[in-house]
C-alpha cells in the first residue's frame, strides 16, 4: 500500500499544489510555516477524514476563500484507488471514494492505513487520558469495523443519557426512562471493554519486544489497561451511581473514562518516567502500530514522520530508520543534514516554501 500523488487547492497555505509521490522515502524540507506540515496533515485527512491536530474544517480552508480541495490517489495491492475531499465554509464536507460520494465517514477508514508520528505524540505517554482514548479509538477503527460501528453507537448513546440525565433534573417522571437507554449503553460499553483489551494485549507484547531492543534490554516496558469498570461490572457500577450521575448530568462510569498505563520497570513513566524514556516509550509504540497494522490488515502502512527526527538522538533515529525500510514514509524536516549523516537512500526530495514544493535532485553520498 502506497500514496501515488496529491492535488490540493486553496488547503491551508496551499493556493495550488501536485505532488507524485515515491513507494519509498519521500522527504519534504524547508524552514518552519512553510508548509510541510499541511501536506502531512492532508494525507492523514485523506485517510481518516479529520486533522491529526484537531481542526475544524472550516480552519483548513485557505484564508479568504469558501472551499478547498483535496484529491489523492493510493494503490493497494493490485488496484489504484482515488479520494476526494471537498471543504466547506458553511456546510459538511463532501467525500467521495473512486468517484462515488459517500454518507458516513466511517465507511472511509480502512481503505488507506496511516501511522502518523510527531514530537506532539509524546503526549500519548505524558499528558491526560483523553489522548490515549483517542489513539486507541481511531488505531482500532482503522482495523475493526465491528468496534468503529460499537464506538459511534455508544458516543451516542452517552450523549443521549447525559442529555437525559439533565432533564431528570427537572422532569423526575422522566427517570424510569433511563432503563431502555442503559440497556443500550451497557451491550455497546461491553464490546468496547473486550476490544480494547484484546487490543492493548498485543500493543504490550510488540512494545517489549521492540523497546527491549532500543534499550539493550536495560529496561522492561509494560502497557496496562486501566479500566474504568470491567465488562461484567459495568451494570452494576452504572445502576449504582445512578443518584449521582442524576445529580451531575453526566455518566461517571464507562469506557468513556478508561485509561491506558506504561511502566518502565514497575514504575509509571507518565509522572515518573524521565523525557528519554518518554520518548522511547513513543518510538516504541509508533513502531507496534506499524506491525499490528500488517498483523491484522495485511497492508503495510503508510508512515507520516512530522519534524520527529529533531526529536530523538542519533540511536533513535537509527533504529527507526532501519525499521521503515519497507515501507513508504513521508519525513518532514528544515534540513538534509540527519539523513546524510545516517547515509540513508532518498527516493524523492521536495523542498517546501511558502506553499509552494519543488523537488530537487538531492542524495547523499555513499
Amino acid at each position: 500500500m502506497f500514496v501515488e500523488s496529491i492535488q490540493l487547492n486553496n488547503y491551508r497555505n496551499y493556493d495550488s499544489a501536485d505532488v507524485t509521490f515515491s513507494p519509498g522515502v519521500n522527504i519534504f524540507f524547508g524552514d518552519n510555516a512553510q508548509g510541510k506540515t499541511n501536506l502531512l496533515e492532508a494525507v492523514y485527512l485523506s485517510a481518516t477524514s479529520r486533522s491529526h491536530r484537531g481542526s475544524k474544517d472550516r480552519e483548513l480552508i485557505r484564508f479568504g476563500e469558501e472551499e478547498a480541495h483535496i484529491r489523492l490517489f493510493f494503490r493497494k495491492q493490485t488496484l489504484s484507488h482515488r479520494l476526494d475531499f471537498h471543504l466547506k465554509q458553511k456546510k459538511a464536507k463532501g467525500i467521495a471514494i473512486d468517484g462515488v460520494p459517500i454518507r458516513k465517514t466511517s465507511e472511509l477508514l480502512g481503505m488507506l492505513h496511516i501511522v502518523f508520528f510527531s514530537p506532539e505524540d509524546l503526549g500519548i505517554i505524558k499528558n491526560g487520558p483523553a489522548m490515549r482514548r483517542k489513539f486507541l479509538d481511531m488505531e482500532m477503527s482503522q482495523l475493526d469495523g465491528v468496534y468503529l460501528a460499537c464506538l459511534g453507537r455508544y458516543n451516542r448513546l452517552l450523549g443521549e443519557r447525559n442529555n437525559l440525565l439533565r432533564q431528570i433534573a427537572q422532569f423526575p417522571a422522566l427517570r424510569e426512562t433511563l432503563d431502555g437507554w442503559d440497556e443500550q449503553l451497557l451491550d455497546a460499553g461491553e464490546i468496547l471493554i473486550k476490544k480494547r483489551q484484546d487490543f492493548i494485549r498485543l500493543i504490550d507484547g510488540m512494545m517489549r519486544e521492540i523497546h527491549g531492543k532500543l534499550t539493550g534490554q536495560r529496561e522492561e516496558i509494560q502497557v496496562l489497561y486501566e479500566k474504568n469498570t470491567e465488562a461484567e461490572a459495568f451494570r452494576e457500577a452504572l445502576w449504582s451511581r445512578r443518584d449521582r450521575d442524576i445529580r451531575t448530568g453526566s455518566t461517571s462510569v464507562g469506557p468513556h473514562r478508561d485509561d491506558m498505563a506504561f511502566q518502565i520497570n514497575g514504575v509509571d513513566i507518565r509522572r515518573f518516567g524521565s523525557q528519554g524514556q518518554q520518548r522511547t516509550a513513543a518510538l516504541a509504540l509508533k513502531l507496534s502500530e506499524i506491525r499490528l497494522i500488517e498483523q491484522i490488515s495485511g497492508d503495510k502502512p503508510v508512515l507520516l514522520l512530522d519534524d520527529v527526527l529533531s526529536e530523538l538522538d542519533s540511536h533513535r533515529q537509527n533504529y527507526l530508520l532501519e525499521n521503515i525500510s519497507d515501507i513508504q514514509t513521508m519525513i518532514s524536516c528544515t534540513g538534509l543534514d540527519d539523513f546524510v549523516d545516517a547515509r540513508m537512500h532518498l527516493d524523492k526530495v521536495f523542498y517546501v516554501e511558502k506553499g509552494t514544493i519543488r523537488q530537487e535532485n538531492v542524495q547523499p553520498s555513499l
